[in-house]
């Protein structure tokens, strides 16, 4: 066994603190590089590393976490990385000696894959790979993913690792106080992911202090085995004497430590504000603790980027929406062939409002380029609906392009018991943390017994145990046969389905509707088989969910076989009336009731359900309507970005969504800019953006100038890294109304207090506000600072009310 996970076995394991606010103190000067100190001052990062071995830590991370080539260009060291890394692990090394671990740490890019950034998942492959196998030539002992954001860039990261080396992987993320990740994602969406990707050990840094960190820990274990890592800020840091001061005590970090142990906690360190002292304290609480743990049983389940499905097991049949798919779809083949996503946008969100937990994504037609197609699919899916997905192609070409699209853990429909079939598709599944549809047939055909089924998916199963999948990651289609072509095709089905639950202890899946093929009134057939499936176990459907006869018997049945408790899901259902305000009405109809939308709503719901491919054939419509072009945006265009708002500060969607609908406005005015001849109407004010001097982060940033952009504001944005100086020249400038300050680490929140002074001093009479990840509104206030907004949304109301804009 690999020395690092026999001793994560057999002990609680200590991993070091805190580095850059070390770093800082013992010479790094403000918007210098961390990593660079491997090479121009090795032996105060070797220092640092000393104290935290001194202090007990069996696990010494070494100073990369920036070492990436897009972090390392921002100083003009992209071609260091190899360097700066192999340095980093001798540093490390040096302090942890050979008893001791080191952990080669990997951060973020500072860049989001598309379609909300612009950078490619191979892009991203290449470039973690690259930092990767410096870490591991050089001799790290482990990889440690840390203060990730973006669950699907984490993904790119865990992948790149595994093609590099076989270093075991610890992966976290950071999670704000509302338990979600910037993006969306929660503890329980992100361990599915992370786990499927067989990561070794999962959990969160940063951003919370310990009690945070537990909780998140607490949802992360109702869905995964693994053993998990705990690794909080000293508290959440407070500005005291101009100093951004974390709280916490080293005996503070030690009060969760029998929670956490029974937790499953294996490893447990410290981020921000963290010092020896705290690692010291760490430690020594931990001497003496009994320290024995037992893995839970796995669960099946699947993930999208904010939510969870569980499969298999005591849990009700998952409903598989089955209407994207060519087969018989004429308009939708054409679109797919054209590039277009509506219908599939469509599709998603009345699938999802019908009743469907997953949705089957098939772009198979002749014609279609369907790797390209499969891609842009997942992408208008993910971004329309939370349901997972379940790709259904038999290109493995295809398949691969949308398992890298995902945001989660999908099922790929499907795997045969043929060898082409297990040797193409199981590697798929295993690298991209992917579950299967095994279909029970072989080079033979369908079996036409239920036990000639069990033998093939007895060895769909075993073919992929023996590749990396777990068996719970394994569905067993036992094949819908027409009852008109085959009179017993029914009754063996049912058999098959039992046996392949009481032999094989695995989830089953049917395409329940095939069963009436060819024969008049099929939902009538179709329900009264789905029924019985589902009393033999039945554990997953593909399905019309629109359907209403199909769904009255799920409910039916559900309620009927214990699975639906006080019957909450029959009584939601049939006691509410139509039109529940939470559905997502479709471009073209209100869900609410009959009435056709008016041509101002449908522009309203095309940014609220990003459609940017549809809101600009609407505008067009509007405008030859007669429909003033200030009108189509003010009565339009911008009560939909209003109602995208609100939906996002209700947590109904998040971060993917509201730049989907940025992205919509974007497209919309580009439209309107001509139609409206240069006359594009008052601006709502000139706003001056920065991320202040030493920061190199600006994604949050970005966003909120696209939204300020789309609410009619005039923006300025200076980018990144930008000192006190330049901002108070551009402020006199360009006569702004008000300066928008970012910063995400706690190494330069002081920058914004210089800035504000500065601007104060100079007598620029301007509003300010400030925000990111290490801001709070203590901090804002102490600063006088004029507002604080805890995400971009609230910055663009905020400063609205704030000018007098509306809204």
């Amino acid at each position: 066994m690999n020395p690092f996970l026999e001793a994560l076995g057999s002990r609680v394991l200590v991993l070091d603190g805190a580095m850059g606010t070390l770093l800082q103190e013992r010479g790094l000067p403000p918007g210098g590089c961390p990593e660079l100190m491997n090479r121009t001052a090795p032996d105060v990062v070797a220092g640092i590393h000393g104290e935290y071995a001194e202090a007990g830590a069996d696990i010494i991370v070494t100073n990369t976490f920036g070492g990436n080539r897009p972090k390392l260009s921002h100083y003009g060291l992209e071609g260091e990385v190899t360097d700066l890394n192999r340095r980093g692990v001798e540093l490390a090394r040096r302090a942890a000696g050979r008893s001791g671990f080191v952990a080669g740490s990997i951060g973020p890019t500072g860049r989001f894959l598309e379609p909300v950034g612009d950078a490619g998942f191979q892009e991203m492959l290449d470039i973690f790979a690259e930092q990767i196998r410096a870490l591991a030539d050089a001799g790290a002992d482990l990889i440690t993913f840390e203060t990730f954001l973006d669950v699907r860039e984490l993904r790119a990261g865990i992948i790149a690792c595994h093609d590099v080396c076989a270093l075991p992987i610890i992966a976290q993320l950071t999670f704000d106080d509302g338990g979600r990740t910037v993006l969306g994602t929660p503890p329980e969406a992100a361990a599915v992911t992370l786990d499927a990707l067989g990561v070794d050990i999962i959990g969160s840094n940063c951003g919370l202090g310990i009690d945070g960190i537990y909780a998140v820990l607490e949802r992360m274990r109702a869905v995964t085995p693994r053993p998990l890592i705990a690794q909080a800020n000293a508290g959440l840091p407070r500005l005291i004497d101009g100093c951004t001061v974390f709280p916490g005590t080293p005996e503070e970090m030690t009060t969760f430590h029998d929670r956490l142990i029974a937790l499953g906690t294996r490893v447990i360190g410290g981020c921000c504000g963290t010092t020896p002292a705290h690692i010291r304290a760490i430690r020594a609480a931990l001497d003496g603790r009994p320290q024995g743990w037992t893995p839970p049983v796995r669960r099946g389940c699947l993930s999208s980027r904010s939510a969870v499905v569980p499969l298999g097991g005591d849990v009700p049949c998952a409903l598989i929406g089955e209407r994207i798919n060519p087969t018989g779809k004429k308009a939708y083949t054409e679109e797919l062939r054209a590039g277009k996503t509506a219908y599939i946008r469509r599709e998603a969100q009345e699938q999802t409002v019908a009743g469907a937990h997953l949705l089957d994504v098939n772009c198979g037609a002749p014609g279609v380029d369907e790797p390209a197609a499969l891609e842009r699919a997942v992408f208008a899916v993910s971004g329309a609906v939370m349901a997972p997905l379940v790709l259904d192609s038999s290109d493995p070409v295809a398949l691969e392009r949308g398992l890298q699209a995902v945001d989660g853990k999908v099922l790929i429909n499907s795997v045969s018991g043929e060898r082409k079939s297990l040797e193409r598709i199981l590697p798929l599944a295993r690298r991209y943390g992917a579950a299967v549809i095994g279909l029970a047939l072989d080079e033979q055909g369908i079996p036409a017994t239920a036990e000639g089924r069990l033998d093939v998916a007895r060895k769909i199963r075993d073919a992929a145990v023996a590749a990396g999948l777990p068996a719970e990651d394994v569905l067993i289609d036992c094949l819908t046969l027409t009852v008109s072509a085959e009179p017993q095709g029914a009754v063996e089905t049912l058999r098959a389905l039992r046996l392949v639950r009481s032999e094989l202890g695995l989830a089953t899946v049917l395409g329940v509707s095939n069963i009436s093929f060819g024969l008049p009134s099929r939902p009538v057939l179709s329900s009264a088989f789905f029924a019985m499936a589902l009393e033999a176990g039945l554990k997953a459907a593909i399905v019309n969910p629109k359907d209403v006869r199909m769904m009255d018997a799920y409910r039916a049945a559900v309620l009927l076989l214990g699975q639906d408790p006080r019957a909450e899901g029959y009584i939601a259902a049939y006691a509410k009336p139509e039109g529940n305000d939470l559905k997502v009405p479709a471009p073209e109809r209100d869900a609410s009731g009959p009435r056709p939308l008016d041509i101002r709503e449908r522009l309203a719901a095309a940014v609220i359900t990003g459609d940017s491919e549809g809101v600009v054939p609407l505008i067009d419509e509007a405008l030859a309507g007669g429909l003033p072009a200030m009108a189509v945006s003010n009565e339009g265009l911008l009560p939909g970005l209003e109602e995208v708002g609100r939906r996002f500060g209700a947590g109904r969607i998040f971060l993917p969504q509201v730049m989907q609908s940025a992205e919509t406005m974007q497209a919309a005015f580009a439209r309107l800019k001509s139609a409206m001849a240069g006359d594009t109407g008052p601006s709502l004010g000139k706003i001056l953006m920065a991320t202040v001097e030493g920061d190199i982060h600006d994604i949050g940033k970005n966003i909120v100038c696209t939204l300020l952009e789309n609410h009619g504001f005039e923006v300025i944005d200076l980018g990144k890294n930008v000192p006190a100086a330049r901002i108070l020249e551009a402020a006199r400038q360009h006569r702004v109304d008000a300066v928008g300050l970012s910063a995400l680490m706690t190494t330069t929140i002081q920058q914004m207090e210089k800035v504000i002074a500065e601007l104060r001093a100079a007598g620029v009479k301007v509003f300010t506000m400030v925000g990111g990840a290490v801001v709070t509104q203590d901090y804002a206030d102490s600063i006088g600072a004029d507002l604080y907004a805890r995400d971009a949304l609230e910055a663009v109301a905020k400063i609205k009310k704030l000018l007098g804009a509306g809204g």
